[in-house]
């Protein structure tokens, strides 16, 4: 659970990030000198069209991918200047990713694949891990599907499965590409819900990368990213629209 700060404290900043792809004629520049700040409790939206760096920057903001300029720090930690084993431990520590491509262990089962953050990255015991997982996977509508393994599940099912896993060592930071790309919208609502408790109620900091403006209602904030540049959207778009989901 977040305890790093209270709720809307910065807990990640970035600033002059610039990131580029090729050489000469080839040359792509996916990130222009972006800078931008995140706090605790926000459920961010990153939307802009296909090839605009959103993947880019999402992954230079969670220590995935190294940019060619520029700066991250996240709880006051320079990112980019640990070493590649701090960066690992701090990752696992205080990050849960959701990525396009599940990317799940085809040997383990829906429930193992969350038992074993619990175990490997929370120290949890059997037993607890066990029943954590289980409650997870009943609020994603898994719980008949907890003994399957991947190869045994839709594609919706595989990316319940994966936010399950980002979510149930309840992260200071979770980092989502699109989604809700693989689930009808019932399911998709559900999984942005979740999101939406994650940082309104236990003060996560959630960043998604999607096309989908279904999700503007749900988030506190929306940045547009386009021609490798940034920019502020709408605040607290869901009073704008009209919806149910607007926090008090």
């Amino acid at each position: 659970m977040f305890r790093e700060g209270s709720a809307n404290a910065s807990t990640l900043k970035a600033w002059g990030l610039s990131r580029s792809f090729g050489s000469g004629d080839m040359l792509t520049v996916a990130l222009n000198e972006v800078g931008l700040e995140l706090k605790a409790g926000q459920l961010v939206l990153l939307m802009g069209p296909s090839g605009s760096g959103k993947s880019t920057l999402l992954a230079v903001l969670s220590g995935l991918m190294k940019p060619d300029a520029g700066k991250v720090t996240a709880l006051g930690q320079d990112l980019w200047g640990m070493t590649e084993t701090q960066r690992e431990a701090f990752r696992l520590k205080n990050f849960g990713f959701i990525f396009q491509g599940y990317n799940l262990f085809p040997a383990l089962t829906a429930r193992q694949q969350l038992e074993m953050i619990l175990r490997w990255g929370n120290g949890a015991r059997a037993r607890e891990a066990t029943e954590r997982a289980d409650a997870m996977l009943a609020l994603l509508g898994l719980s008949k599907k907890a003994g399957l393994r991947p190869a045994q599940l839709s594609g919706g099912e595989k990316q319940r499965v994966a936010i399950g896993r980002a979510l149930i060592k309840e992260p200071t930071f979770c980092f989502a590409d699109e989604p809700t790309a693989a689930l009808d919208w019932k399911h998709g609502e559900q999984v942005v819900e979740l999101l939406r408790a994650a940082a309104h109620d236990a003060g996560a900091t959630i960043l998604i990368v999607a096309h989908d403006a279904r999700l503007i209602p749900f988030a506190d904030r929306v940045l547009h990213l386009e021609d490798g540049v940034i920019a502020e959207g709408a605040e607290r778009p869901m009073a704008l629209y009209g919806g149910s989901h607007a926090s008090v």
